[in-house]
Parts: structure tokens; C-alpha cells; sequence
């Protein structure tokens, strides 16, 4: 029905003035034109991306959308709320193929305590490898000196998904744990 209507409007056109003269309707459709030998169409934003805007019509789609919890209300146990507080640092250790590092972070703050590893001046000097179990003993006796001089002694301490609390790590750990800080483990 809709095909018929159209088609007969483009074919006869509309008519005004009493019917003395007639309209055509004429469609615009935007053609694509080649330059360069690849076809190029309409004109892109400045950042490479449309700017659309999301549901709420108040940022471009190009900003990161914020995570909405499934359930606002539910409740936060009074551990959630206050592990922050109760144990306010955390230790973190990042071993590579060259180096090992190790840091003690207050978890409130951010700020980094404690800091040690083998790219430091005064422990690269001393070790023959960076990366080996001597070098991981020798991270862990710097840092636990370190986090004395800051009036740190204990510290909790989650291994990443990827990490398996075996070998480099734990020497690590127990090496800080030899020299005076106590360190709480947590294995999911």
C-alpha cells in the first residue's frame, strides 16, 4: 500500500495552485566519494569517533561510562567498612624477567611508605643477578628496614590473580617477615 502511494507521488508529482502545476518530490541521498582510491563518507569527529551521547544524554558516549551497582541499597558489612582502618597498609611485589620490586602502600592515602628494588643504586650495586632468589631476600631485608624507619610493622598482603604464592614471592615475604614486619597473608 505505502509502495503505491509513493510510487504514484514520484511519478506524478504533487499539485498546488489548483492543479495547474505539479511538484516533484526529489530524495537526497548522500553519496560516498572516492579520493585517494578508498571511499570516503561523511566527516569525522575531532577524537576519531562520533560524538553520540549515552541514555542519560548528559556525556559523549567517548567518556568511560561509570559501573552501577545491580543493587544500590545492599548492605556493606562492617568489615568492608572498616578493613581500611584496621589494616591500613598493604604490601605490594611485582616480579619481572629483569627486576624485582617491592612496595608498602597505606591503603587510606595511597602513598607509598616503603620502597625497594633491584633498580635501585644501592642494590644493584651489590647483587650479581636482579632477578634471582638472592636478589628477592635482599628486596625484602631493604624494605623491612625501610618500613621500620617509617614506624611500620605489620602489613597485609593479597597475591594478584596471576601470581601464585610460591618461589620469588614468597621469599620475599619471608624474608620481610625474618627482618621484623609482620605480614598477613590473604589466599583466595
Amino acid at each position: 500500500m505505502l509502495k503505491c502511494v509513493v510510487g504514484g507521488v514520484l511519478r506524478k508529482g504533487v499539485c498546488y495552485n489548483g492543479g495547474s502545476s505539479s511538484i516533484r518530490p526529489c530524495l537526497y541521498v548522500p553519496t560516498s566519494y572516492f579520493r585517494s582510491g578508498q571511499p570516503q563518507s561523511a566527516p569525522r569527529s575531532f577524537f576519531g569517533v562520533e560524538d553520540y551521547v549515552d541514555d542519560d544524554n548528559s556525556k559523549p558516549y567517548t567518556y568511560r561510562k561509570e559501573k552501577k551497582s545491580k543493587n544500590p541499597h545492599k548492605h556493606i558489612s562492617f568489615k568492608q567498612r572498616t578493613v581500611a582502618y584496621m589494616e591500613p597498609f598493604t604490601l605490594d611485589i611485582f616480579i619481572s624477567k629483569r627486576f624485582v620490586q617491592a612496595s608498602i602502600t597505606h591503603r587510606v592515602t595511597f602513598k607509598q611508605v616503603a620502597v625497594a628494588g633491584t633498580n635501585s643504586k644501592d642494590i644493584k650495586a651489590a647483587l650479581p643477578s636482579r632477578c634471582d632468589i638472592p636478589a628477592c631476600l635482599a628486596v625484602g631485608r631493604f624494605l623491612a628496614e625501610r618500613a621500620r624507619e617509617a614506624d611500620v610493622y605489620t602489613a597485609a598482603y593479597t597475591p594478584r590473580d596471576r601470581d601464585k604464592f610460591e618461589g620469588k614471592i614468597r621469599a620475599v615475604v619471608q624474608s620481610i617477615i625474618d627482618n621484623g614486619i609482620d605480614i598477613k597473608v590473604y589466599l583466595d
